[in-house]
């Protein structure tokens, strides 16, 4: 049985809805709630010699293994070897392997079109003397900087671009050069692309996106299948501290039970509204992984189940974007994606991405369909006056 099938594991070959509200349930107790509640723990009773699963509360915690087991079903079913573990935030699990696997006189190669936030941590590693290569996610560009490396960091759907790289294809060309692969599976979430079937060595996420899918929780986790370099990845966790709070976890695992019914709504509409983003002369490019004719299509329809969340688009000018964004009735202007509420900003307002003044990432919620591209069609009337 696989770690993350050992708290109650269920069978790999049933539907992502089944699997969502049965993920990381223990075995029935009598009298016992389905999903126990929380744990509020600094410390457990430990007499004598310290050889039980929970000592201190920095180290493991019950609602954590419970959650840690859902993730690993949902990223990995079936699959033996595979460990997971959760975090404070999805920086904080990115941060967790970067740093646990890497050295002085290390090479790490990082997509260029990736989170706002990894440039700042380009910096971190470069001041700990750690070579960064970076290249953009599109035409798997980052195969040209392997040599000598010793991680390959993609991100695929790329945030907020939308390009998709070929993880198998990278991964086995890392391999081949000695070098470990992790994949930032955010935006895909688990019910649309396991970079571990893939070949990936890492899974990570920020939980706080679709997994949770309410906007009330941060969460990271780091899902793998090496075993030395997990034990790095917690020994790294345990160090620095970087841990959920118990009420989060639950949170969290109480929330993957709707993942498959949210995915699903929130995949369908997306689509729907690139379809009608397509028709209008205003929006310029416009992505979306789903589209038959994105730059992206052939690639994720051959590594991903779901295409996501998120449509991107520019409007002309920075000014017609805020507009469009004012203009909004059931979208909220806000960072972050994935949430039952549907969201958009404007890009460039942080200055970490290389996009255009009237760049717009949108994040489709489960509002009715109809209702969102009527309401998203309204605003960009209203702006163009």
């Amino acid at each position: 049985m696989s770690d993350s099938a050992a708290d109650g594991g269920i069978r790999s070959d049933v539907g992502d809805g089944t699997r969502a509200v049965r993920a990381g349930l223990p075995e029935p107790v009598k009298y016992e709630p389905t999903l126990p509640g929380p744990v509020f723990a600094a410390h457990f009773h430990l007499p004598g010699e310290a050889t039980g699963p929970y000592k201190y509360g920095r180290d493991e915690n019950p609602t954590w293994t419970h959650l840690e087991h859902a993730i690993g079903e949902l990223e990995a079913p079936g699959q033996d070897g595979v460990e997971t573990l959760v975090f404070a935030s999805g920086m904080a699990a990115i941060s967790s392997v970067l740093f646990s696997q890497l050295r002085a006189g290390d090479a790490v190669v990082l997509p260029d079109d990736g989170y706002q936030v990894l440039p700042l941590v380009r910096e971190q590693l470069e001041a700990y003397g750690i070579e960064v290569r970076t290249a953009p996610t599109g035409g798997d560009a980052q195969l040209d900087l392997l040599d000598g490396a010793k991680l390959l960091w993609l991100e695929t759907p790329s945030n907020p671009g939308l390009d998709v790289c070929d993880v198998r294809r990278l991964a086995e060309a890392a391999h081949a050069r000695g070098a470990l692969v992790a994949v930032d599976n955010t935006l895909a979430s688990p019910l649309g692309q396991r970079p571990l079937e893939l070949g990936a060595d890492f899974a990570v996420a920020s939980g706080t996106k679709q997994l949770t899918g309410h906007g009330d929780v941060l969460l990271g986790y780091v899902a793998g299948t090496d075993a030395a370099a997990m034990a790095a990845v917690r020994r790294w966790r345990k160090v620095v501290g970087a841990i959920p709070g118990p009420m989060e976890a639950w949170l969290a695992h109480r929330s993957i039970a709707t993942l498959q019914l949210r995915v699903d709504r929130q995949n369908a509409t997306a689509l729907i509204l690139a379809q009608t983003l397509r028709e209008r002369a205003d929006v310029s490019g416009l992505r979306y992984p789903g589209l038959p004719d994105d730059p992206s299509y052939k690639i994720a329809s051959q590594q991903m189940r779901r295409y996501g969340c998120v449509v991107s688009f520019t409007l002309p000018t920075r000014a017609r974007a805020e507009r469009f964004l004012d203009a909004l009735r059931l979208v909220d202007d806000a960072t972050s994606f994935g949430g039952v509420r549907s969201t958009a900003e404007r890009r460039g307002r942080w200055g970490g991405d290389a996009v255009p003044e009237g760049f717009v990432r949108l994040s489709v919620g489960a509002e009715d369909p109809e209702d969102l591209v009527a309401d998203v069609l309204r605003a960009l009337d209203e702006s163009a006056r």
